[in-house]
Order: structure tokens, then C-alpha cells, then sequence
């Protein structure tokens, strides 16, 4: 990357796209960008924290961003796919991945779902019993190149969000393995079935801390002990270790970084070092969300109950997880004059409304920024996981277009499209 810093690259980029009409107070009213440096940056970080890149695969978990252009450079830069179902395994696949490099997760899929999957030599992680049943019925007639692993729940708690958190004892994901009668029943189906070879587990990821992950991925590394020490050496080939990184949203920095987390895992879990096990890891939110923004005009402004309050034309249908979970979502914001410039003054407490029709699509509420006025720009950071790639169609608001940039060493912005604004007529669904 270049020697901006974080901000500095932010205004670089929105200046270069209110000059070059990416941006346009009666045209584009809303954008979104995606720093592809950053990105390439972040998988680079990934690849050095693990010692021995040789014996595991990063895939990227496409409901974070699963525009097909932002998969295909992530594939260029050496990742694989996670998929949670049959729309990201159709991004990935016109992504360019390999099937071998694509992982298939999900609590619900159909029997022409992991047929396919099968079929095409995709890794299928199943996620209970009757679906290892149901992957038993289709390979009586099928020969499959794919790796078959399943998902267990390792019952080690809740962090701090609880809608985030997937191993806690009631978690709708895997196999519960402290149930009673669990761990047995899962040990008799690697005895039966040979080609069951790995273990999947994954924590959770937003509010998790890393002692929490490594708890949970040691619990199912044990269980994978367990099968190899009563079956056979490598009866267990492989550990999914997931992804769940939480990122940090207070401010520019990356923490953790993924060294913090292969440290933890060290510690708490060595055996997954000694070279016994392949391993898998599945992120996301950690690879993205810090390298994309999103940027939106203040269309109008006005004062009610003695409180300014900017309209802008970012709001639920870009942010959604932040205007309904705003504690657990808060957002940072920037704001800007007309040119993308950041704007100086005195910061006052001021609402952040977004276009939608209900009262409470509010990006933020009386957050302290320089007083905004009609036709500046707000740019809502850390968004470039979940956000702005998945949008809510509320009041059938039409997606914005998405830009990656790229920045030079002189400050010269470069950008492509990965994903062109939806027009109106787009909307319009006829017979």
C-alpha cells in the first residue's frame, strides 16, 4: 500500500469521485467504494500470520461481499469461497474459483444442493445428523471427489453479541457435542461412513474475543483426537477452523490482526501446528469490512426538538444493522464539504438520517461532527463487509454502484466498477 494514511486515502478517493462524477449531487447521490489495496493488504497479512501456507487454505466467506468482481480478485490474490448457499456458490463459481477451492456451509441445504455440490468436487460441511444421512443417500449413487467434514457446536458460550455468537449451548449451527449422547453418536458415523474426514467448528464472530475462538476450536481439535486415536491415525484429516475475527469499529486500526489470532490459537491449541491436520480457515468481516466506505449527499437539513438533523441518502437500506441495532452497530461517520474535502469547525451533536420512510432510520443519533449543510457528503466507514453488498430494498431504493480504487504513490486515483448503480427501470418486474 501506499504511505497514506487510512483517512488520507478516504479523501483522495472522494475527491477523485465528485471530480470524475462517481459522485453527483442530482446523479449519484449514493456510492460505495471498496479500497483494493486494502484488501490486498489484508489477505497478505492473513497468508503470513499461518507458519506453514502449504498445509491451509484461506477461503473468504462471500456473504461479507459477495459481488462476483470483489470474489474474483480475492481469488487472484490467493484465497478460496465459503458459500452459505446456492446464489453464493453461483458468485463463486463465475468468480473463477476452483471447485476444490470453494467450502459449502449451511444449516439448510437441499438434496439438489449438495448433490451438485458433490457432483463438482465442492467441500461440504454438513451441519447435523439427518443431513449426514441424507449426504449417505446421494453417495450410494454417487462418486464424489469432495472433502466431507461435519460441523460440530463446541457449547463454549456467548460474547458480547449474542446474534453473533454460534457455539453457545442452544446454537442453531452443528452438532451439539456436550449433549448427551452426541460425541458418541457423531464418533460411530466417522467409524461408518470412511469418507467423512474432517471437523468444522466456528465460534462466532463480532464481539467474540479470541480466548472464546480458541476455546471452541480446541474443543472440536480434541474431538478430532478422539476419532483418530479410536479409528486410526488420519481418520480425521482435516480442521475447518471457521473465521470470526472481530473487527474493530472505534477506529483506523486493524486489531486484532490475524498474528494476534494464529498467537492465541498457539497457545491454546498447539496440536493445530504440529502439521497433523490440514487446516481451513473461512473469514470475512475481518478481510473487508475495514477497507470499504460508503458515500452519500445531505440532501436537506433542518432543526427539531433544538437538534440539527442532516438527511443524507445513506440510511437502512444501506446500513440496516446499524439503524436497528444501533448499540451493537454504531458506525463511524466523516463529513465533507461538496468536493469530498473533510470538513473543519466545531463539532456539534446532530442526527444522521437516512432516506428511508420510518422514523428510525438513523445512522447515528446527536453524534458530535461539524454542522452539515445541504450538499456535503457523509461517508460511513468500516462498511465494506455486509453493508453496502447486501442492501435492504425498504421503499424500493435502488443499490448504489460500487467503485474499487486504488491509489497510487503521487495520490493518482484509479477506479473500476464492481457494481453499477440499479436504475429505476431496473424495479420494474414485468411477466
Amino acid at each position: 500500500m501506499t504511505g497514506f494514511q487510512a483517512a488520507e486515502r478516504r479523501e483522495l478517493v472522494l475527491r477523485a469521485a465528485v471530480r470524475r462524477g462517481l459522485l453527483h449531487p442530482e446523479d449519484a447521490v449514493l456510492a460505495a467504494f471498496v479500497d483494493l489495496d486494502g484488501v490486498a493488504a489484508s489477505v497478505a497479512a492473513l497468508h503470513r500470520a499461518f507458519p506453514d501456507p502449504a498445509a491451509v487454505t484461506h477461503t473468504f466467506a462471500a456473504k461479507a461481499n459477495c459481488l462476483v468482481p470483489v470474489l474474483e480478485r480475492l481469488r487472484r490474490l490467493g484465497m478460496g469461497c465459503e458459500v452459505a448457499g446456492p446464489g453464493e456458490l453461483a458468485q463463486a463459481l463465475a468468480a473463477g474459483f476452483a471447485p476444490e477451492r470453494i467450502v459449502l456451509d449451511s444449516p439448510a441445504k437441499t438434496r439438489p444442493e449438495l448433490r451438485r455440490a458433490l457432483e463438482l468436487g465442492i467441500a461440504v460441511n454438513a451441519d447435523s445428523f439427518q443431513e449426514l444421512d441424507r449426504i449417505a443417500a446421494i453417495l450410494t449413487t454417487l462418486r464424489t471427489r469432495s472433502r466431507i467434514g461435519v460441523r460440530v457446536n463446541p457449547q463454549v458460550g456467548v460474547g458480547s453479541i449474542a446474534a453473533m455468537s454460534t457455539a453457545t449451548a442452544t446454537a442453531k449451527f452443528g452438532i451439539a457435542l456436550d449433549d448427551e449422547g452426541n460425541a458418541e453418536r457423531l464418533l460411530h458415523a466417522f467409524r461408518q461412513w470412511p469418507w467423512l474426514t474432517w471437523v468444522h467448528a466456528h465460534v462466532g464472530s463480532q464481539g467474540c474475543p479470541l480466548e472464546l475462538i480458541a476455546e471452541g476450536i480446541g474443543k472440536a481439535a480434541a474431538f478430532a483426537d478422539r476419532v483418530n486415536g479410536e479409528l486410526g491415525r488420519h481418520r480425521v484429516e482435516g480442521l475447518d477452523l471457521g473465521g470470526g475475527l472481530p473487527v474493530n469499529f472505534d477506529d483506523d486500526r486493524t486489531s486484532p490482526g490475524f498474528d494476534a489470532y494464529v498467537a492465541c490459537l498457539r497457545a491454546r491449541v498447539p496440536a493445530l501446528f504440529d502439521g497433523g491436520y490440514r487446516l481451513v480457515t473461512e473469514f470475512g468481516r475481518a478481510l473487508l469490512a475495514k477497507n470499504g466506505f460508503t458515500a452519500a449527499y445531505v440532501e436537506y437539513t433542518k432543526t427539531a426538538g433544538g437538534r440539527p438533523i442532516a438527511i443524507t441518502h445513506a440510511g437502512a437500506q444501506v446500513a440496516a444493522r446499524t439503524v436497528f441495532l444501533p448499540d451493537t452497530w454504531p458506525l463511524r461517520i466523516s463529513a465533507h464539504d461538496p468536493t469530498g474535502t473533510a470538513r473543519t469547525g466545531p463539532p456539534v451533536p446532530q442526527d444522521i438520517a437516512g432516506p428511508c420512510c420510518f422514523a428510525g432510520d438513523l445512522i447515528a443519533r446527536a453524534r458530535p461532527l461539524p454542522l452539515l449543510a445541504p450538499g456535503d457528503l457523509v461517508a460511513l466507514l468500516d462498511t465494506g463487509a455486509y453493508f453496502f453488498s447486501t442492501p435492504y430494498h425498504y421503499n424500493s431504493l435502488p443499490e448504489p454502484a460500487v467503485h474499487g480504487a486504488t491509489v497510487t504513490a503521487d495520490g493518482t486515483v484509479r477506479f473500476e466498477l464492481l457494481r453499477p448503480a440499479q436504475r429505476i427501470e431496473d424495479l420494474i418486474v414485468r411477466p
